[in-house]
């Protein structure tokens, strides 16, 4: 997974002569983003090879000395000197409608993109360079919560190292006790689901034959993983994670096992938050799983529903009874409480995975998103599936099931896709609280009858 080291110092040497030749030792000049953006400027008018990879290793190692204040300084030199040049562009418009063929239509592609893309492509030249641009792009979704107007150079960002990061580029790695030591401690501190404590912890995770891990690399990365899934090889589908990672189970022999649980997905690149990894790599696990242990005959995953519990309190903070219900710390450890969860929780969990949606009309849950995305299908609704203070926090404890079944992943998709309809199983279905029937309109009087006298 190390870069050849050739490779690299090859182009070290290439870029400690460009920088040089042309006399980019730093000496006493401050560093600024209007420095920057004067050797943004040359990098882009460069024509040579050894200039260009001196420029861009010049560019990255000052904006690592910059501070706050400098990136996001320079985040907006990108955004206001690297745009688009309106004018070729309306020349370009112009020119196509005049004469729509290819060439004019190339001309126009050409013209519409912004110079900052350009920029981005000569600045991953650079040794080292992908990786700092991912933490560029790290320190550039962070401001955009305060810098909205950013979301353009985001857009340069996403689209590019949506190229860099595809699938061919990748590689699956499984991770196992024998895995070199730095990446085992990045699987630690990268956990996002359920926090790895101790090096025991993570030991009971991946050593014995029937716990799995698999993460994807990147060449230009090294041993920094993108993103990692935990895979349980069980015998029925689980209810709760307690049973996944308990510190005394029964092991369970491969070749007898007949699910696979992906009970942990974690992200490791906040810099690459948006690039799609996930649904290529649930697949390539389930297809090298499916090659290996012809027994597995269920996919399903046992899933966090972080969104729930705030969902539930913007749009029905006077749910019957739930704040009474969960008023007491140890709630769920009481019987009764546990019984009226059920009545209470389950109906509305299925409001929240089937009808609740998104202003734009999406499916409000991130992780339902996710699965029912790669056609999945909700399959089941755990009370309690997970008692830990984060959980009972996010979502009473709920956890969820989808099941990957590969003869109607394809149809899935395509519905969700297309409409946003959610695969689930009818026993989900069924939860979902019964509107009430109107009530019916009182019988008229009987008439009298007249009668003569």
């Amino acid at each position: 997974m190390n870069r050849s080291p050739f490779f690299a110092d090859l182009l070290n040497t290439i870029a400690d002569r460009g920088r040089m030749m042309l006399n980019l030792v730093r000496g006493d000049e401050p560093v600024s983003a209007d420095s920057l953006a004067r050797l943004c400027a040359r990098l882009l008018s460069s024509q040579g090879e050894a200039s260009g990879v001196a420029y861009a290793r010049e560019i990255l190692d000052r904006w690592r000395t910059l501070g706050a204040d400098g990136r996001l300084a320079f985040l907006h030199v990108l955004r206001d000197r690297f745009g688009t040049d309106h004018v070729r562009l309306a020349a370009a418009v112009d020119a196509y409608r005049a004469a729509p063929d290819d060439r004019s239509a190339l001309a126009l592609h050409d013209a519409a993109e912004p110079a900052r893309q350009e920029l981005l492509r000569r600045l991953n030249l650079a040794p080292g360079g992908i990786e700092t641009l991912v933490r560029m792009r790290q320190d550039l979704l962070a401001r955009l919560p305060t810098s909205p107007d950013l979301a353009i150079v985001d857009a340069d960002f996403t689209h590019l190292l949506s190229s860099w990061f595809n699938r061919g580029f990748l590689v699956l790695r499984r991770i196992d006790w024998s895995t070199p030591a730095n990446i085992l401690e990045k699987i630690i501190r990268y956990e996002a689901v359920h926090a790895i404590h101790t090096w025991d912890d993570l030991r009971r995770r991946i050593e014995p034959d029937d716990r799995l891990c698999y993460a994807f690399f990147h060449p230009q990365l090294g041993d920094e993983p993108l993103i990692f899934v935990e895979v349980a090889l069980t015998r029925a589908m689980p209810t709760t994670i307690a049973e996944l990672l308990a510190d005394e189970r029964q092991p369970v022999q491969p070749r007898q096992a007949t699910t696979a649980v992906f009970y942990s997905i974690s992200n490791c690149q906040e810099g690459l938050r948006g690039i799609s990894f996930g649904n290529f790599l649930i697949k390539q696990v389930v297809e090298d799983l499916r090659r290996d242990l012809p027994g597995l005959t269920d996919f399903v995953t046992l899933s966090p529903v972080p969104g729930f519990a705030r969902w539930l309190a913007e749009t029905m903070p006077s749910a019957a009874g739930v704040q009474d219900l969960v008023a007491d710390e140890g709630w769920h450890a009481d019987a009764a409480a546990r019984d009226r969860a059920g009545q209470i929780l389950l109906p509305l969990a299925a409001q929240y995975f089937l009808e609740a949606r998104t202003a734009s009309g999406k499916v409000i849950d991130p992780v339902a998103r996710f699965h029912l995305g790669n056609g999945a299908r909700l399959e089941r609704i755990d009370l309690f599936g997970d008692l830990s203070p984060r959980a009972l926090r996010q979502a009473y404890g709920l956890m969820v099931n989808y099941r990957y079944k590969l003869d109607d992943i394809e149809k899935n998709h395509e519905l969700f896709a297309a409409r946003n309809d959610v695969a689930a199983a009818p026993a989900v279905r069924r939860l979902l609280p019964r509107p009430a029937r109107p009530a019916a309109p009182p019988l008229p009087a009987p008439a009298q009858t007249r009668r003569d006298a």
